[in-house]
């Protein structure tokens, strides 16, 4: 019992993490999104602080934009033959968001802009009654970046941007615990905290000639530190058991978020025709190993340290925008994204798979100053069969499915 228990505890930090780090938001940018979230060899609008700050100095307009993208996922779970039980997730709505703003100096050479996003972040609910609850019942994961931002044209065709970037966040998780009281209720344990950490982007950017431009932008790893998090566990009073899970927990967690690589390509077919196409060099490889401290001996052990084995990966992104007026522009995009998380390694968390995203979207200029920008965004992964053989997850095939409208207001002067 004690063994089972100690690594039924390890598997809630270890998929915890597994999520924060397997599971990236690309959701930065409205006009972006609805191209396959191509943006790096562009110089686009204000979200190029996130995408390249290289390009910021290319833009001639100050301004700011608001945006949002909701997110609506399902995962489909089904249990590994000769069972049958299936079982869909029932998250809350996702509310990943973008705000930018940007501000040149009379020389038009540098400009200086602010950026607030969420590159990671999500919520999955399985419920209390699935077949994997004592591998998760449900996680809310939120992280939030801020990146103030520095950008100068060297040349006409040549400008080089980068900014700190502070996060914060935060993470609860709740599973079943496999003991029961006198009245057959199951254990529970609840592990919620809050995290921060430092990193910085940086970008080139180049404007070949009149219709050719290319980009490159890194992101770099972050590291977000959770520190007295708060281990809460509701299990049977009997001393022998309630012994071992001590009341007043906490424990320390370092969630690495990978660093990012990418080039990008910009094309002005014609007068009225773009095209956008990037690369992104993902070193998800960053989860080698993950431990865990806590303030107290739980179950007879005062860490957890156990593998992941991540690997590298490359989105690939290919988007276009059609002028039809001065007023109105549409968009096209889709994009491939490979999974990190290797065959034994997959978790109800994240129940990753190579994926094909499709998006398509539009601008309209309202007035001289004020336009909207919309997208939408169709997410199909692959359907996956695992073992989670070593991850301590849940074994069975997973599906998931997701739908992203967005919406953001820009304002320039």
């Amino acid at each position: 019992m004690r063994v089972k228990v100690l690594c039924l505890l390890g598997g809630i930090l270890l998929t915890e993490i597994a999520y924060a780090g397997g599971f990236q938001v690309n959701l930065q940018g409205q006009k972006q999104i609805g191209m396959g979230h191509a943006g790096v060899g562009l110089a686009r609008d204000q979200a190029s602080i996130f995408f390249n700050p290289g390009a910021l100095a290319q833009l001639r307009q100050n301004g700011f934009q608001v945006g949002i993208s909701p997110l609506i996922s399902k995962t489909a779970y089904q249990e590994p033959e000769p069972g049958n039980a299936t079982t869909v997730t029932d998250n809350p709505l996702g509310t990943p968001f973008q705000v930018y703003g940007s501000y040149g100096f009379a020389n038009d050479k540098a400009r200086v802009g602010i950026g607030v996003y969420t590159p990671y972040g999500s919520s999955v609910n399985w419920g209390t009654n699935w077949q994997g609850r004592f591998g998760l019942n449900e996680l809310t994961l939120q992280a939030i970046f801020i990146q103030p931002t520095f950008s100068y044209a060297i040349t006409d065709r040549i400008s080089v941007g980068a900014g700190p970037v502070f996060a914060i966040g935060s993470v609860n998780l709740q599973r079943s615990i496999p003991l029961q009281d006198a009245n057959r209720q199951e254990g529970h344990v609840e592990l919620d905290g809050g995290a921060k950490g430092y990193g910085f982007n940086a970008g080139i950017y180049f404007q070949a000639t009149d219709n050719i431009s290319v980009g490159v932008s890194y992101r770099s790893k972050v590291k977000m530190e959770v520190k007295d998090g708060d281990a809460t566990f509701t299990i049977p009073a009997a001393p022998p058991i309630a012994s071992r899970f001590p009341a007043g927990t906490t424990f320390d967690v370092a969630l690495p978020l990978p660093a990012n690589i990418t080039f990008g390509l910009g094309i002005k077919a014609t007068d009225k025709l773009t095209i956008a196409a990037d690369a992104q060099y993902v070193q998800w490889s960053a989860y080698k190993s993950l431990r865990f401290d806590y303030s107290q001996a739980v179950n007879g052990s005062e860490f957890t340290e156990n593998a992941r084995n991540y690997q590298d990966v490359v989105i690939y992104r290919l988007g276009t925008e059609y002028a039809i007026s001065d007023q109105l522009q549409v968009r096209a995009g889709g994009y491939f994204d490979q999974s990190p998380v290797e065959n034994g390694y997959l978790t109800p968390e994240t129940p990753d798979a190579n994926a094909i995203g499709l998006s398509t979207g539009l601008s309209y200029q309202i007035t001289p100053k004020i336009g909207l920008d919309a997208s939408f965004l169709y997410l199909n992964r692959k359907k996956r069969t695992d073992a989670a053989n070593l991850s301590g997850g849940v074994p069975g095939t997973f599906k998931s499915v997701g739908y992203v409208p967005g919406i953001a207001v820009n304002y320039n002067f």
